[in-house]
């Protein structure tokens, strides 16, 4: 039997990679999210989130969770530290979507295997995957989709290669309606 189509979906902020592997999903794809996975191991219950209180001090923790808001006003003013934290999640995060494919790359309910990893070309993780779709949108309309949170899109659009559409094997431009949007994704071949 064939292992399902591994497919990784990457863009900046604002761009609607979650709206696209909704799609996916939609259409039958298995869907993980970096951004879920991370969530999920950033506790401070977790080995993971021992190493990063470690890191960047006790004071991000928040009740019984780890203050995301803290570690990004720690991370984005401090190169370094940045660095250090994603040393940290990295490698654990294409470690849990490994996991992941494992478990269903031949189950026969699924057309194919999606990722959402927003920094895909950053962390050099391109290479474990079949196809690489890159979502793209104009930054005005990016920044709109931000709600106002202008501040965090330049800090973490600073961290991430522009020129994906260049480097992916499909391109799907989001400027427009969710219709057209999805006019787009049924086009991609999922096996």
């Amino acid at each position: 039997m064939l292992a399902l189509k591994k497919i990784a979906v990457t863009g900046g902020l604002g761009s609607g990679k979650s709206t696209v592997c909704a799609l996916l999903k939609k259409r039958g794809a298995y869907v993980v999210s970096a951004d879920e996975i991370v969530h999920r191991l950033l506790s401070p219950h977790t080995p993971l989130g021992q190493q990063v209180i470690k890191e960047l001090g006790s004071n991000i923790v928040s009740g019984n969770q780890l203050d995301r808001k803290k570690i990004a006003q720690i991370v984005f003013s401090d190169p370094r530290r940045l660095e250090a934290l994603e040393k940290l999640l990295h490698p654990q995060v294409l470690n849990e979507i490994e996991s992941a494919y494992q478990k269903v790359k031949h189950h026969r309910g699924y057309k194919c295997f999606v990722a959402e990893i927003p920094l895909l070309y950053e962390i050099g993780a391109e290479y474990r995957f079949d196809l690489v779709i890159a979502v793209v949108a104009d930054p005005a309309v990016c920044k709109a989709r931000m709600n106002g949170q202008l501040k965090d899109y330049e800090e973490r659009m600073q961290r991430q290669i522009l020129n994906k559409a260049d480097l992916a094997d499909v391109t799907i431009v989001n400027n427009g309606t969710i219709q057209e949007l999805e006019d787009q994704v049924n086009q991609i071949s999922l096996n």
